[in-house]
């Protein structure tokens, strides 16, 4: 090529070294906004992430402390009392053996004022409530939702008179004094006898019914039906010998000692944890 002949192709232009200085601070300056922005962010997750731990461990400490305070032993309101009272009694004739229920004797006032006692002579397998008592007294307490009869037949201490306890559970006191309210007036029906062949109680059944009555305790409504062991049946005995002294306030005695012992009060504890407060 000749050194007159002019150059062909592109001229490769250096950068100043002035615009290399001015790039790489532009660089540096996007590089430290990054770094001050993903600082910020940081800062701000870790606050967040702060705030949450802090209100949920505030949240378990107040909850340590609530637990903590109903956990401790207090002592009992008085509604507290009434109702562990209630709860104790209306388990009773489930938790309680039947012979607790019904014990093997019971003690009675006779002539004479002299102190005498009842034996149990047997204690009649669990029924539907239905299943022992008349049908007026059956259909009030099928409507109140009775769960279940309990029965013992008893013999005063002479062997003269039997005595049939009936005990009827009721779901509840109300659901008693509702059902109470509605059975008949009448003496001649109530619970059904229960008779243990080969016993002096063989020949007592319905017919052998004198007087019928109950009362009311707790969820319980106690049935008590009495007559005379040698078999006298309600209709043969004269007007004039109908109300013998002594049967009816026996059959009285017993029926009422039953319920009297479903509805004692029991020893309640000053505390929720036992009587240390």
């Amino acid at each position: 090529m000749s050194p007159q002949q002019p150059r062909t192709g592109r001229t490769r232009v250096r950068p100043w070294p002035a615009s290399r200085g001015r790039a790489a601070a532009a660089q540096a300056a996007r590089e430290r906004a990054e770094l001050a922005r993903g600082i910020r962010l940081r800062s701000i997750f870790l606050a967040v992430m702060a705030a949450v731990l802090g209100a949920s461990a505030i949240t378990v400490l107040l909850g340590i402390a609530a637990l903590l305070q109903e956990t401790r032993s207090r002592p009992l309101t008085g509604a507290e009392r009434a109702e562990y009272v209630k709860q104790d009694v209306a388990r009773r004739w489930h938790d309680w053996p039947a012979t607790v229920v019904f014990p093997e004797e019971l003690e009675y006032t006779g002539l004479a004022r002299t102190q005498q006692f009842a034996r149990r002579v047997g204690v009649a397998p669990e029924i539907p409530c239905w299943a022992g008592v008349d049908a007026s007294v059956a259909s009030v307490l099928n409507e109140s939702g009775c769960r279940v009869l309990l029965r013992s037949t008893y013999v005063d201490q002479s062997a003269t008179f039997a005595i049939t306890v009936g005990v009827a559970v009721l779901k509840d006191e109300d659901a008693r004094v509702s059902a109470a309210a509605k059975l008949p007036v009448d003496d001649r029906v109530g619970v059904r006898p229960v008779a243990f062949p080969g016993t002096v109680t063989d020949r007592f059944g319905a017919a052998q019914r004198q007087r019928s009555a109950w009362v009311g305790v707790g969820p319980y409504i106690v049935f008590v039906t009495t007559g005379y062991t040698d078999g006298r049946t309600r209709d043969s005995i004269p007007p004039e010998e109908a109300l013998n002294s002594e049967m009816w306030p026996t059959a009285q005695a017993i029926g009422g000692r039953v319920a009297r012992s479903l509805g004692e009060e029991p020893d309640v504890p000053r505390c929720t944890q036992g009587n240390v407060c």
